[in-house]
């Protein structure tokens, strides 16, 4: 039934998308289910999508509701954002739903405990990137951010290193040999930091579709932060224009078979201006 979800995905998608979707003009659904630990600055990073939807011109939908994780409704949406997300949130259908979504070209944003999500989806792991799930954390503290790649729209505005009060994830895994590491942290300049070479945002082309993730977000104050506000932005862009390409389209018999099976189963914010955030 997954194969079958995923063809009726890229049907779908092939028949509603004739050109690629311009990063002014989409929709973007933030997913804040938890089955674990629940952040009190969901509501603070829900408030700052929304200013930046309306700033950049871009639609923004709030769920907690898996029930949304269905092919029709997701294929209404260029990004779906895991906004510290925890635990197993989706049923074993709805998870099937969204690796649809990502293949027909679309986009995952996951911020901080997206990577305490959904530890038994290998699948998932593989979007977040490198099964770079979450391990442990020191307390709270202040750290020194280091930008690696300054060419993402994510980075491409932030100086080369900082000072930030956070919460700092150890990952059960060092992504970088899957993923394009964008930050990492000194593990010199605080205490707890256990990895050495230490990602703390990166993103990957996976599946057809485009993967975004930073473990920043702990914290209500980081969201009032212009520098996050506009990694943010960046990300969230990047992972609405989508991959170079989307799989070919399949023969026509296998798509009405498809169709057949399938319907019986019945604050400050930054803003873009040029294609550039600011």
């Amino acid at each position: 039934m997954r194969q079958i979800a995923r063809i009726l995905a890229l049907a779908v998608f092939l028949a509603i998308s004739g050109e690629r979707v311009h990063a002014q003009d989409f929709r973007v659904l933030i997913f804040s289910k938890t089955a674990g630990f629940r952040h009190s600055s969901i509501a603070d990073g829900i408030d700052l999508i929304q200013n930046l939807g309306t700033a950049n011109n871009f639609a923004v939908d709030t769920t907690e509701d898996a029930a949304d994780f269905n092919l029709p409704n997701l294929l209404r949406y260029r990004v779906v954002v895991w906004l510290n997300t925890t635990g197993d949130v989706l049923s074993d259908s709805q998870q099937a739903a969204f690796e649809s979504f990502i293949r027909t070209g679309r986009g995952y944003v996951g911020l901080h405990s997206a990577t305490d999500t959904e530890y038994q989806w290998p699948w998932y792991g593989q979007l977040v990137g490198g099964n770079a799930w979450f391990a442990n954390h020191p307390f709270i503290q202040s750290a020194t951010l280091v930008v690696e790649d300054h060419s993402h729209p994510s980075t491409a505005q932030l100086p080369p290193s900082g000072v930030l009060t956070e919460e700092w994830y150890n990952f059960q895994a060092n992504p970088r040999p899957f993923v394009d590491v964008l930050v990492t942290i000194d593990e010199s300049t605080y205490s707890g930091g256990n990895m050495g070479d230490h990602p703390m945002t990166w993103c990957h082309e996976f599946d057809f579709g485009r993967s975004w993730y930073t473990a920043l977000g702990h914290r209500s104050e980081t969201y009032q932060q212009i520098g996050f506000q506009r990694h943010l932005l960046g990300g969230i862009l990047w992972a609405a224009s989508g991959p170079a390409q989307v799989p070919a389209l399949p023969p026509l018999g296998v798509l009405l078979l498809a169709l057949t099976v399938m319907g019986a189963g019945a604050c400050r914010i930054a803003r873009v201006q040029g294609g550039r955030v600011r």
